[in-house]
């Protein structure tokens, strides 16, 4: 059956809609001129649009700005155009309508496709609330005039590029710390196995598997901080600015109230912006929120190869922790199974990486009063929230909470680890310590039995000064007060 069209007109002319679509002509024509990538906007950005078109109805309300409209014989009251349009708006903030959002994100620039979108969806759903059909072709709330009133794409797409990444800010913190507690947890259980460590992937002085767990969540802490830190600067909003910066069709007291309406309806700390010129011009802030994501993300693919190299073999290499079998790992190699949450993490955070060049590259293309690659650093920063939000849970759920310490062959390890002889350093200098370590290799020994068989130390102060376990609290061996 063929698909039914209306009619919509813009400043272009006509354009056909399919008959059911709450969009409108330029929502259209922008489904027409870019069939880029098939991908839609992120609810978070859709959730930040709404909220501003919402707020703005409400504040303009209050303004006094909505004037009555005869419409089709009606008189329509301007306090019922704003009815209907925060109506709308609470409608979809509420999840309702997600499909009529449909402008790929590489589009023509600043996102006035975008706003668009979102312009004729509302305006079409609050004149369906006062009783016009979506194919009528004369009704009372104009999307340019009404949905869009004191605003321009110009100061809205940064206002919700800010408001989306802070709309996530909390859920993405808790996943880290989850992260960092189940590290940490990590941490206490394998805190007793000692096992050699390793610098230039050779090997080096003692350390507890714990320790290196340990490490892992601090990092993610204060990977953590740095984000919480970074998102302070996109409490401060530029609404207002209009086309500018000037705030030109805005009330004077617009940017101020509508600092507190968007904070009251979605319960965010927000700031008035101390110059809107600078809120228009400059992506810095969202730029530097991204690079606090990438910081977490290089930190997160360390920290993912580390568990592929300790769990790596499991007969060849060095098998020290065992992750959990969550799939096969071969379609020829019957029993591999591979660290495929680690290998997934990883990608993930590459793509992070990636996104965060994007973010770089499109924050610095501004141009005098506008940065027009704004679209495209809205999608690929809430990509990255959401990316790895999913990824660090996945990680933790399928992968973290179930791995294991090999603690027989991590003290294998480092039974056979000739630069344990650094200990010795103290008592019998570095060259007779390198002349140990070289022996020991050399006749598959351990340290003990060459040094003592020196007589550089007797047995007992081996065993004294060889602890393991002593050996990863730090210190001076053999020397008071000392490990």
């Amino acid at each position: 059956m063929a698909e039914e069209y209306r009619s919509e007109k813009d400043s272009l002319g006509e354009v056909r809609v399919p008959a059911g679509a709450y969009w409108g002509a330029q929502t259209q024509r922008a489904i027409h001129n870019f069939p880029i990538t098939g991908l839609r906007p992120y609810p978070a950005f859709v959730w930040s649009m709404v909220l501003i078109k919402r707020a703005a109805a409400e504040v303009n309300r209050g303004l006094g700005l909505f004037g009555d409209k005869e419409t089709a014989g009606r008189t329509i009251r301007g306090e019922d155009m704003a009815a209907a349009i925060i109506q709308a708006g609470d409608e979809i903030l509420g999840g309702r309508f997600a499909d009529q959002f449909v402008v790929d994100p590489i589009q023509a620039g600043a996102g006035t496709s975008h706003n668009m979108n979102i312009n004729e969806v509302m305006a079409n759903r609050a004149n369906e609330i006062l009783g016009f059909g979506l194919d009528e072709k004369v009704k009372p709330i104009n999307p340019n005039d009404h949905v869009n009133m004191a605003q321009s794409t110009n100061d809205t797409i940064p206002t919700a590029i800010r408001l989306g990444a802070l709309w996530r800010l909390d859920e993405l913190l808790a996943t880290l710390e989850r992260l960092a507690n189940e590290l940490a947890a990590k941490s206490r259980e394998f805190d007793g196995i000692v096992k050699s460590g390793r610098t230039h992937l050779q090997d080096a002085v003692p350390v507890r598997l714990g320790q290196e767990f340990g490490a892992y969540a601090r990092a993610v802490e204060r990977d953590a901080d740095k984000i919480r830190e970074a998102a302070e600067g996109l409490r401060r909003l530029g609404i207002g600015g209009t086309a500018t910066g000037t705030g030109l069709n805005a009330h004077p007291e617009y940017h101020q109230r509508m600092i507190d309406v968007l904070g009251r309806l979605s319960g965010l700390e927000l700031y008035e912006s101390d110059n809107l010129f600078e809120s228009m011009q400059s992506m810095a802030d969202p730029v530097h929120f991204s690079g606090a994501l990438r910081t977490l993300a290089q930190d997160l693919t360390r920290i993912a190869n580390d568990f592929r190299l300790l769990a790596s073999g499991p007969t060849t290499g060095l098998d020290e922790i065992r992750l959990p079998p969550v799939q096969p790992g071969s379609s020829i190699m019957p029993g591999k199974v591979n660290p495929v949450m680690a290998e997934m993490l990883n990608m993930a955070m590459f793509q992070v990486m990636g996104n965060d060049l994007t973010v770089m590259l499109a924050g610095q293309a501004g141009q005098l009063e506008l940065n027009v690659m704004m679209p495209i650093i809205a999608f690929n920063l809430f990509q990255s929230m959401d990316v790895i939000i999913n990824s660090v849970n996945a990680f933790v759920d399928f992968c973290l909470v179930g791995i294991t310490a090999n603690a027989e062959k991590a003290t294998g390890w480092l039974a056979k680890n000739a630069i344990l002889v650094t200990a010795l350093n103290p008592v019998i200098g570095y060259l007779k310590g390198a002349e140990v370590a070289k022996e020991a290799l050399a006749t598959n020994r351990t340290v003990r039995e060459v040094v003592v068989e020196k007589g550089y130390v007797t047995a007992q102060e081996a065993d004294k000064l060889l602890d393991v376990s002593a050996l990863t609290d730090g210190g001076i061996q053999g020397v008071a007060g000392g490990g």
